[in-house]
């Protein structure tokens, strides 16, 4: 994939440096992924498609002023590392926080941040044993069902955050489950690279009255 195709399918006009960037990671992912299973194998001969366009789609979904932003379950970085790359040309104060439990995943994160010189810290902790964050926004891939992920969520956001959750063929199943317990504002739209999965957009998060955790 090149620039010009890259920006058309996001409707972003993406910088060659940030794309340079972007190459790189797709690179230090294909090396790797062999040693810790990043991504699914089968996937690495449509990286661009299958895992950075499908986390680059987020990020016009991100409020231009949401200055502390933390991806959960980061993994490989997906979407985190993603969004903080294209951040980095749009938003340039925007810090970065990437939670992710599994040590070697979580060296592999601190790579990227030193070979891309990117602006991001990682928390190799239980998101459970991190302390509240007060965060702009939160992105999280594949972690968990919605109502155990926005429990996780919930002590990290800021009063206007924002949760921007892709989800799969099961999303509106999972938020009639989640429903039960939370309260929300949800936008949502179809994921360009899945005609099955779907992006929630969530505000206004907080727990139904009278549901303990």
């Amino acid at each position: 994939m090149n620039l010009a195709e890259f920006n058309e399918r996001l409707g972003l006009t993406i910088e060659a440096q940030v794309f340079d960037d972007l190459t790189l990671y797709c690179s230090l992912i294909t090396k790797w992924n062999p040693s810790i299973n990043l991504v699914s194998r089968t996937t690495i001969a449509d990286i661009w498609l299958r895992h950075i366009v499908d986390a680059a789609q987020l990020y016009p979904l991100i409020p231009s002023q949401a200055v502390l932003r933390v991806d959960m379950g980061s993994g490989g970085g997906l979407p985190g590392i993603v969004l903080a790359l294209i951040a980095r040309q749009f938003v340039p104060d925007a810090r970065h926080i990437l939670i992710e439990s599994d040590q070697r995943k979580a060296a592999f994160l601190r790579e990227v941040i030193r070979h891309t010189g990117l602006t991001a810290s990682v928390r190799s902790d239980r998101i459970e044993a991190v302390p509240p964050l007060g965060c702009d926004l939160v992105t999280a891939r594949a972690l968990a069902p919605l109502d155990k992920l926005l429990g996780l969520i919930a002590p990290h956001l800021a009063e206007g955050g924002v949760a921007i959750l892709p989800k799969g063929e099961k999303a509106e199943s999972e938020l009639a489950a989640a429903r039960v317990n939370w309260m929300f504002e949800l936008e949502s739209q179809p994921s360009i690279t899945d005609p099955q999965a779907r992006i929630l957009r969530i505000t206004k998060l907080s727990r139904r009255p009278g549901v303990t955790t």
